[in-house]
């Protein structure tokens, strides 16, 4: 018999909560503190708690643990959990599994009730994540409660533990991050005199972040203190100079000749700040066009354009409101006016996996039924922004439904109309562009080029010139968002044909662009790059040091840029990175991945390219070889060069050699390049390496 009620959720241990952000702290369901035991207790808590409900071997949490394990270690971790448990269910019956600490395989998993809230670090990072689609009166007070459950440093107990080190960075940079994105919000809002006592200890704390000291002088500005905006841009000149010799960035120096404008001209009437401007012509705009008028989903839609590009939030929001401005568009029975609605979000995509594939789906089957339905006359530039949208929104697998083909299957076996159809769109668009001589239009039909431009591996050059291409349009047509693309997209390639001072220079131009015009998202690629070029210019190392992490640059270039993928609003693009790079020296070492080291990895999308090796690392070979029998053909992205990789050492170790055959020939076009750098995010060293190994195989 089920029982059900309180006294069910006490014996089984559902309603406990647990608190990282600070010293480790367990509740009851009463809100009452657990005691757990002495500090080595807290420790087995804390470790299962940043393994997030996945499995951590027994001999993980003792190597964790200590630095030395003393005889009888394995013994001693068990009963730190059996006390634990104790402590946890103090209700279970004798002889009852436990269901929130239970034993696994190898391990150990602590279970949490299901959702965010029964850690507050995951109801942190939950909370913080929602506020980016708000609006930032909505905003505001949802980061303040968020900032309000930190209690101290996270796992504060364990200030110097190596397992906790990673976790506590990601958290630390998440909680700066709020806590700028919350003054912020309450400048925007009309509230910039809340937003000055907490920035001013914010910049204390934290005097090498620049956006600190940008939102202080804002919000003194806004709050009619311009000598204190003044002092405080001085400040923070003198600072950036003595601490890192740093001089103040694009943003700061224009923040501060705008005061000084206003300084120098006390009698004329100071212009309206922005958000009055914007909410007098929202209100002036509300008030001329009637409901439901089609200028409104245009006008909609060019806003969303402009919101993609403000960051992780606006690229959320951006995108969830568009599926509903196309559907609104469609309705209305006017192709022109859903052509017009679907080709003006022309954002720059330099990512290959989208964020949302049922989203893409949905634009990219409306686009072709608009084209179908356009009259003959229609102007030829909105037939090409829909042949364009058809080639961005289709990028990587973006159109599949169900299984991919298996990648063992020979080239001609592999039907997939809607990649024809996607490449199709892409050559259409760019030659009427270059016929129309529409450098808008040409910039965003040579997205949609980029974007189909994985058929084939070892295509990096021709993806540079496609990159250099934007470039040169943008600078000669002043178009700020397809420069950052060409650049990043010239990064990559760069990256990916060796040429490291070519890629560090398109890094560091798009890191101005991205200044200069307010766009974060472009740091996010040059941190990954500047984290991958830490590992191509040191020296292989060996199997034993790759696989414990001993290159220390590499680890916290990798650090710093893990912790921005929980805010940067692309989820295409960070499920499942962490985990690779972890994975990354292992491969180029030669070395199969140990179970132990990886029993609590995510690999997202990325699973069934690397579950074979995992397999063969615990020596299973039989399931190794049956999950290469069934893994899919990697998607056409970024990512397909190191996946067809990693298929090619576990076919040649498995001992498959249809498979390593069929890798050999995909990858022979990339043979005098590395595996990922393409990407500019992590190498897996070689393609030559995993090509000999390949062909080997098919041969024996």
């Amino acid at each position: 018999m089920t029982t059900t009620g309180p006294a069910s959720e006490a014996a089984s241990g559902a309603a406990v909560g647990f608190g990282v952000l600070g010293p480790v702290e367990c509740r009851d369901g009463a809100g009452l503190p657990l005691r757990l035991g002495g500090p080595r207790h807290r420790e087995v808590v804390a470790r299962l708690l940043v393994a997030r409900r996945r499995v951590v071997p027994v001999d993980r949490l003792v190597a964790d643990l200590w630095e030395e394990p003393p005889p009888g270690a394995v013994g001693a971790v068990r009963t730190f959990v059996a006390e634990v448990r104790r402590a946890l269910e103090p209700g279970r019956r004798p002889r009852t599994p436990s269901r929130l600490l239970a034993t696994e395989g190898p391990g150990y998993v602590l279970r949490p009730e299901p959702g965010a809230d029964a850690v507050d670090a995951w109801h942190f990072e939950a909370e913080v994540a929602r506020a980016a689609g708000l609006a930032p009166a909505e905003a505001a007070p949802v980061l303040e409660a968020a900032l309000a459950t930190w209690r101290g440093p996270a796992y504060a107990d364990f200030p110097g533990a190596r397992w906790a080190h990673a976790e506590r960075a990601r958290l630390a940079e998440l909680r700066l991050h709020a806590v700028e994105r919350r003054a912020d919000a309450l400048i925007r809002s009309g509230a910039p005199r809340e937003a000055v006592w907490d920035l001013d200890a914010h910049v204390a704390e934290q005097p090498w972040r620049e956006d600190g000291w940008h939102l202080l002088a804002t919000a003194l500005l806004r709050s009619g203190r311009q000598g204190d905006a003044l002092g405080v841009l001085r400040r923070a000149r003198q600072v950036l100079a003595d601490q890192l010799g740093a001089d103040p960035g694009p943003g700061l120096v224009r923040l501060e000749r705008e005061v000084l404008r206003q300084a120098d001209h006390p009698d004329e009437a100071a212009p309206a700040a922005g958000d009055e401007v914007w909410s007098s012509a929202a209100a002036a705009y509300e008030g001329s066009v009637p409901a439901r008028s089609p200028a409104r989903l245009e006008a909609t839609a060019s806003l969303l354009r402009e919101l993609a590009v403000t960051g992780a939030g606006g690229l959320g929001a951006a995108r969830r409101h568009r599926a509903a401005a196309v559907a609104a568009a469609e309705r209305t029975g006017d192709a022109e006016l859903a052509a017009r609605v679907i080709g003006v979000y022309d954002v720059p995509a330099v990512w290959t996996r989208v964020d949302d594939h049922d989203a893409a789906r949905t634009v990219v089957r409306t686009a072709e039924r608009v084209l179908a339905r356009l009259p003959e006359d229609a102007p030829e530039t909105v037939r090409a922004r829909l042949l364009a949208s058809v080639a961005v929104e289709s990028r990587g697998d973006a159109l599949a439904e169900g299984a991919l083909p298996c990648a063992a299957d020979p080239p001609g076996s592999l039907r997939e109309p809607w990649r024809l159809r996607a490449q199709q769109a892409a050559a259409e668009a760019e030659s009427a562009a270059r016929r129309l001589h529409d450098a808008s239009l040409l910039a965003f039909a040579l997205n949609g080029t980029f974007l189909q431009s994985f058929a084939h591996c070892g295509q990096a050059a021709r993806r540079d010139a496609i990159g250099a291409e934007l470039v040169q349009l943008a600078r000669t047509h002043g178009l700020v968002g397809p420069e950052v693309l060409g650049r990043l997209i010239r990064v990559q390639a760069l990256a990916g044909l060796g040429d490291l001072p070519g890629a560090d220079h398109q890094a560091t131009a798009a890191d101005h662009l991205a200044d200069r015009y307010e766009r974060p998202l472009a740091r996010v690629f040059t941190t990954w790059y500047r984290a991958l070029r830490t590992t191509l210019t040191t020296p292989a190392a060996p199997a034993t040091a790759a696989a414990t992490g001993a290159d220390e640059a590499a680890e916290a270039a990798y650090a710093e840029a893990v912790a921005l993928l929980p805010t940067c609003g692309m989820p295409g693009f960070a499920t499942g990175l962490p985990a690779l790079t972890r994975l990354a020296p292992v491969v180029r070492a030669g070395a199969l991945p140990a179970p132990e080291a990886f029993a609590e990895a995510d690999w997202g999308p990325y699973d069934p390219w690397v579950r074979p090796l995992l397999l063969l690392g615990d020596d299973r070979p039989d399931e190794a070889r049956e999950a290469l029998r069934t893994a899919p053909r990697p998607p056409h992205d970024l990512m397909a060069e190191p996946m067809w990789c990693l298929l090619a050492r576990a076919a040649a170790l498995a001992g498959d050699p249809v498979l390593a055959a069929r890798a050999a020939t995909v990858l022979s076009p990339a043979e005098g390049q590395q595996a990922g750098p393409a990407g500019g995010l992590l190498t897996f060293g070689p393609v030559a390496t995993y090509l000999a190994e390949a062909r080997q195989a098919a041969d024996g």
